[in-house]
C-alpha cells in the first residue's frame, strides 16, 4: 500500500458525513427526510450577477487571470472594504482565491511555522483546526459559554497565549453559533492583540447576514494597530448566494498579501475568470436581492428559536447573525429509546434521523459536544415540520430503567 503523509493521516473526517450519508439514503428510498444541516442559502444566485458571468463567457473571457485576481474585482473589494467596513484597502492588498476556505488556508500557510499555536475559540467551523494543521500549526481550542453568548473573553484570551502564539481566528457572526462579536467586545480583545503581538484572522463571510439591528464592525477597522495586524477573510457565496462559484478573497497587510499571491500562483494559478466577472457585479450591482434574503432568514430565525426554547429543557442563544441556530440538548442525553442510550449529541442526532426523518449536526465536530446545528436556510414550511418532528421525538426519550436488586 502507499504511504501517506504524516500531515494527510492527521486530518480527522467529520463525524457527520455518516449521518449526512444516511439522510442521503433514505431521502433516495423516498422518505420525507427534512435537512437541517445545509450551510448554503436556499435562494438562487441573483440574475445580475449570473448575466455578467454568462455575458464574460460569451465574450470568451475564459483564460488564466492575474493569481491575485482580476484587476476590476480587486478594485472593487478594495473599495467594498474602505467605504463598507472602514478598512483602507488598495487592490494590491487584496487577493481572491477559489471560495473564503481557500483564502483561509492561504492565510495559515503564509503565517505559520512547524509548532506555531493559533487560538480557536470553540464552538468552531469544523474545518479551522484541520487547515492550522495542515500549515504545520497547532490548533489551542479555546472554549467559551452560552451565558456569554459564545464569547471569547479578553482574560481568557490572554491566560490560552504562549510563546508559540501566533495568531488568533475571530468569526463574527459565527458558524455555527450566529453570536457576534460587537464593537466593545472586539476593542477589549484588541487590547491583548496588541499586548502580546498576535495575528487576527478575521472571517466575516457572514458579515450581510445579521438581524435585531445588530450591527457588524470588522477588526480590522477599530485603529491602525488592528489594521495592521488584521488579515480580513470574506467572499460571495453566503451573502449572494453564490456557495457552486468559488469566489473568496482576503485583504491585510501588502507584505503578507504579497506572500498569498506568491503561494497562490503555485498551487491554484487564479480564480475561475468568469466567476469574478459575477464577483465584480455582486460588489456593484443592486444589493436589494440580499436584503430579500436576509429578511426572510430573520423570519425563520424567529420561528426555529421559538420553537427550539419551547422544548423542555433545550437552550438556545438567539442569533444575530448568519443562519444557523445552536440548541443544547444534554438534558436527552442519558435517557433512552427503544433500548438504545443517547450518550451525546452524535446519539441524539443519530437517533433523530433514523425514528423521526430529521437530519441535524452533531456538536463535537464544532468542539460542542452538548448541542446541534441547525440551518435555517431551508424553507419555512420545512421548519416547522422539522421542529414539530424534534419536539415529539424529544417526548419520546425516557429514563434509563434501573438496573433489579440482586
Amino acid at each position: 500500500m502507499i504511504k501517506l503523509s504524516r500531515k494527510a493521516a492527521g486530518i480527522q473526517p467529520s463525524p457527520t458525513l455518516a449521518i449526512t450519508a444516511k439522510a442521503k439514503k433514505l431521502k433516495a428510498e423516498g422518505k420525507d427526510v427534512v435537512g437541517f444541516g445545509a450551510g448554503e442559502p436556499d435562494f438562487d444566485t441573483p440574475e445580475h450577477i449570473k448575466a455578467a458571468a454568462i455575458d464574460a463567457l460569451g465574450k470568451g473571457f475564459t483564460k488564466y487571470t492575474p493569481a491575485a485576481g482580476t484587476e476590476d474585482l480587486r478594485a472593487a473589494i478594495a473599495e467594498k472594504l474602505t467605504n463598507e467596513n472602514h478598512v483602507p484597502t488598495t487592490p494590491a492588498q487584496v487577493v481572491v482565491s477559489n471560495g473564503a476556505k481557500h483564502s483561509l488556508q492561504n492565510a495559515f500557510y503564509a503565517l505559520l511555522n512547524e509548532g506555531d499555536e493559533v487560538i480557536i475559540p470553540a464552538p468552531y467551523w469544523v474545518s479551522y483546526p484541520e487547515m492550522v494543521k495542515l500549515a504545520g500549526g497547532v490548533p489551542v481550542i479555546v472554549g467559551t459559554l452560552e451565558e456569554d453568548q459564545f464569547r471569547l473573553s479578553p482574560r481568557l484570551l490572554e491566560r490560552m497565549i504562549s510563546p508559540r502564539t501566533r495568531a488568533l481566528v475571530l468569526c463574527s457572526p459565527s458558524n455555527p453559533t450566529g453570536a457576534m462579536y460587537h464593537e466593545e467586545h472586539l476593542r477589549a480583545l484588541l487590547e491583548v492583540v496588541v499586548k502580546k503581538d498576535l495575528v487576527v484572522i478575521a472571517d466575516e463571510i457572514y458579515e450581510k447576514l445579521i438581524y435585531g439591528g445588530a450591527k457588524h464592525v470588522s477588526f480590522a477597522s477599530l485603529s491602525a494597530e488592528a489594521l495592521a495586524r488584521t488579515i480580513t477573510v470574506n467572499g460571495f457565496s453566503k451573502a449572494y448566494s453564490m456557495t457552486g462559484w468559488r469566489l473568496g478573497y482576503a485583504a491585510g497587510p501588502l507584505e503578507v498579501m504579497k506572500a498569498i499571491d506568491n503561494l497562490q500562483s503555485h498551487a491554484a494559478s487564479n480564480p475561475v475568470s468568469f466567476a469574478q466577472k459575477g464577483g465584480t457585479q455582486a460588489l456593484k450591482g443592486s444589493q436589494a436581492e440580499v436584503e430579500v434574503m436576509r429578511a426572510e432568514f430573520q423570519k425563520r430565525r424567529d420561528v426555529m428559536v421559538h420553537a427550539l426554547r419551547a422544548i423542555p429543557g433545550v437552550t438556545c442563544i438567539e442569533p444575530e447573525g448568519a443562519f444557523y441556530a445552536f440548541p443544547n440538548v444534554s438534558a436527552y442525553f442519558d435517557l433512552q429509546l427503544r433500548g438504545k442510550v443517547i450518550k451525546d449529541s452524535t446519539d441524539f442526532a443519530a437517533a433523530l434521523l433514523e425514528e423521526d426523518l430529521v437530519a441535524v449536526v452533531p456538536g463535537a465536530d464544532f468542539g460542542a459536544p452538548d448541542y446541534i446545528r441547525l440551518s435555517y436556510a431551508t424553507d419555512m414550511g420545512s421548519i416547522v415540520k422539522g421542529l414539530e418532528r424534534i419536539t415529539a421525538f424529544c417526548a419520546k426519550l425516557k429514563p434509563v430503567a434501573a438496573a433489579p436488586e440482586a
